[in-house]
């Protein structure tokens, strides 16, 4: 077997939750015996997994696993004319416990690379970021970006704080089943464009999901605009490589 081979047999563990989080793996000499390879072809295997993010080698800890069961990021289930029915994201396997936490609201001004999705550099914008996990480890990072004045829309004779001001602790307000967030805040929203790449993640993302500076995932962009073009939204996902990314297109 190759390196490639076994980096492939540790990933699919890691992916199906056989290589917990923060286990140990062994070292590079058990590594190589086990599979019956040279030590060098051992360490490179370990070095294809520390580039997807999947393990972190550190000298005198050995190498540990840095990434939980893989997860989908969901796009939704597009089947007009009932949005509601979207699914935003779900774990793979149909026994992981999936939790959503909100760890940031903020307001700010917008700095200039906001340009690129149609908000203006200084104006308001406010700021919600989200981590998901599954069985309790991070696995997505996921960043929405409101102009204040969306933001700051409340549902029909709701008396409280506006749903997106809320601020981290707060119950969470939802929607009646069936009816879009958009719906419900009165936002005039005509579709969203998604823009996928593969590329290294920012450092807030690599933080908050507990892996090195640089490792390579998923960004997902999407774009929410209104009848006149007007961005409405913008949400930000990150995701590690060994998650997917899934869409369902009905009709």
């Amino acid at each position: 077997m190759n390196a490639n081979g076994i980096a492939a047999k540790i990933r699919e563990g890691i992916a199906a939750g056989e290589y917990r989080y923060g286990t140990r793996l062994p070292g590079v000499r058990d590594l190589a015996e086990e599979h019956g390879v040279s030590q060098q072809t051992a360490a490179a295997a370990y070095s294809i997994l520390a580039a997807l993010g999947l393990v972190r080698t550190e000298r005198g800890s050995g190498t540990t696993v840095a990434a939980g069961p893989s997860a989908d990021a969901h796009l939704g289930t597009f089947t007009p004319p009932d949005l509601a029915a979207a699914v935003p994201w779900k774990p793979t396997q149909d026994s992981a416990e999936a939790k959503e936490e909100t760890t940031s609201v903020k307001q700010l001004d917008a700095p200039g690379h906001m340009a690129d999705w149609g908000i203006a550099e200084g104006s308001t914008v406010v700021e919600r970021t989200r981590i998901r996990s599954v069985n309790g480890v991070p696995a997505q990072h996921k960043l929405t970006v409101l102009p204040y004045e969306i933001a700051a829309r409340k549902p029909e004779g709701h008396e409280g704080v506006p749903p997106m001001l809320a601020p981290v602790g707060a119950d969470p307000l939802r929607p009646p089943k069936g009816v879009r967030v958009a719906d419900w805040l009165g936002w005039d929203v005509t579709g969203t464009a998604c823009t996928i790449t593969a590329e290294p993640m920012d450092p807030a993302a690599c933080e908050a999901l507990g892996v090195p500076e640089g490792t390579p995932g998923f960004r997902v962009v999407g774009i929410t605009r209104d009848s006149n073009g007007g961005t409405v939204s913008v949400t930000v996902t990150t995701t590690p490589l060994h998650h997917r990314v899934t869409l369902d297109i009905v009709g």
